[in-house]
């Protein structure tokens, strides 16, 4: 299926690894020109440069988006963008007791103001030329919530509430905006850590697929099962679709019980 993003831009904030780089590569496979902001300059340049040695058009933006007026800076060295997808930002695990102020502010400067600014910065400039999409990559425990992840329950319940509320009428503007929120992927990061557990606790890292088994199938999605959703939701394909959230998540969020 031709997604018709040939000769698109797309911005997406956290794309030096994990999802963020995944959805870039999906957008510039479809033709797209990419922009890909993250905060460490290395990792960031790898990751442009794997891009564009298959050919692809893409640009590194180094820089923290929790900063005030980071969002304004990197608008005006990549440009207003067709779509923007912000996925920058990792919150931590821990419950109401644990979770001290600074490190719940830190995360929700990144992940929540992160994505607010972005998209107020991006908004009215997509309004002006003409449409634009902005797709927001949230997490499942906004719906399954979770006792010992209490920030990342609520930083991310407050995303879908805010894209549900601005995308409910900014399609009239020609804007569409929406959620992608999966629930466990098997990115470096998460496969790094499980295996690491594994070793620990059995003395064999190959094990570590174990601590998925609760999981549908028994695993977490793959990082191109969450890209490929990201990379339509932006199409033409889903002109239809503003104001929702879609889970990508195999079912997991319509089973009863905690997030884990």
């Amino acid at each position: 299926m031709d997604l018709g993003l040939a000769g698109r831009t797309a911005l997406i904030t956290g794309g030096s690894k994990g999802i963020g780089l995944g959805v870039a590569q999906a957008l510039a496979r479809e033709g797209a020109r990419v922009h890909l902001a993250a905060r460490d300059p290395a990792t960031l340049d790898t990751a442009v440069a794997s891009l564009q040695a298959d050919g692809h058009e893409a640009t590194a933006h180094a820089l923290d988006l929790s900063v005030s007026g980071a969002s304004a800076s990197l608008l005006e060295a990549a440009g207003i963008p067709d779509i923007l997808v912000n996925n920058a930002g990792a919150i931590p695990g821990g419950n109401l007791e644990t979770v001290d102020e600074e490190t719940w502010r830190t995360a929700w400067d990144l992940k929540v103001f992160g994505y607010i600014n972005m998209a107020r910065a991006t908004f009215a400039a997509m309004k002006a030329n003409g449409g634009g999409v902005i797709v927001n990559v949230t997490g499942l425990a906004a719906d399954k919530t979770d006792f010992d992840y209490i920030a990342g329950t609520a930083g991310n319940a407050s995303l879908n509430a805010f894209t549900k509320a601005l995308g409910s009428r900014s399609i009239e503007d020609g804007v569409r905006v929406l959620a992608v929120s999966p629930g466990a992927v098997a990115t470096d990061r998460l496969v790094g850590l499980l295996k690491a557990r594994a070793k620990a606790d059995t003395g064999n890292e190959d094990n570590w697929q174990s601590y998925l088994a609760g999981l549908p199938l028994s695993r977490a999605a793959t990082v191109p099962e969450v890209a490929d959703v990201v990379a339509f939701a932006a199409s033409d394909r889903a002109s239809y679709l503003s104001g929702i959230v879609i889970n990508v998540d195999g079912g997991h969020g319509a089973r009863g019980g905690s997030f884990r």
